[in-house]
């Protein structure tokens, strides 16, 4: 579902590059957890998945959100870099639009969510093409303490 609404559920099917994003969120549970921990995710930095890839960073009171590690890919199409910058510090456009109501979203669910935008209208540039992005919590210090996110092109 689109992030219209707010309500960022998981669609039946998920893009390719997301879904192996997600088995490998999957991989990483230890036992009968729900959420794998964050200490546990580790990929070469030089892999397709990193490129695609977002480290986040939840804080509390108030809930904020820290860009840790940002792929490539995304900072190519971001258009700069944010790594070490608070979502409520910068302007959130494509890909990373409406990232830190889904973000809020992902950890008081405590549960994935997704987004895709659509443009309207045929894209002039890279920053207004379709994008879909999945957000995966990781557990920390007794709660969702880091945010495992992944942007895949859809058209």
């Amino acid at each position: 579902m689109t992030g219209n609404g707010g309500t960022y559920l998981l669609p039946d099917r998920l893009e390719p590059d997301l879904d192996r994003v997600r088995a490998y969120w999957n991989g990483l549970k230890r036992g009968e957890n729900d959420i794998p921990f964050w200490d546990d995710v580790k990929f070469p930095m030089k892999t397709r998945l990193a490129r695609d890839v977002l480290l986040i960073e939840a804080f509390e009171n108030p809930l904020r959100f820290r860009f840790d590690l940002v792929g490539d890919d995304i900072t190519q199409r971001y258009g700069t870099t944010i790594i070490g910058k608070f979502s409520d510090e910068i302007d959130l456009h494509a890909p990373i639009d409406e990232l830190t109501r889904q973000c809020r979203a992902t950890v008081e669910r405590r549960a994935p969510t997704y987004f895709r935008y659509v443009p309207s209208k045929k894209p002039q540039t890279a920053d207004q093409t379709g994008y879909s992005r999945l957000i995966l919590p990781l557990w920390g210090g007794a709660r969702v303490e880091m945010l495992l996110g992944a942007v895949a092109s859809t058209g």
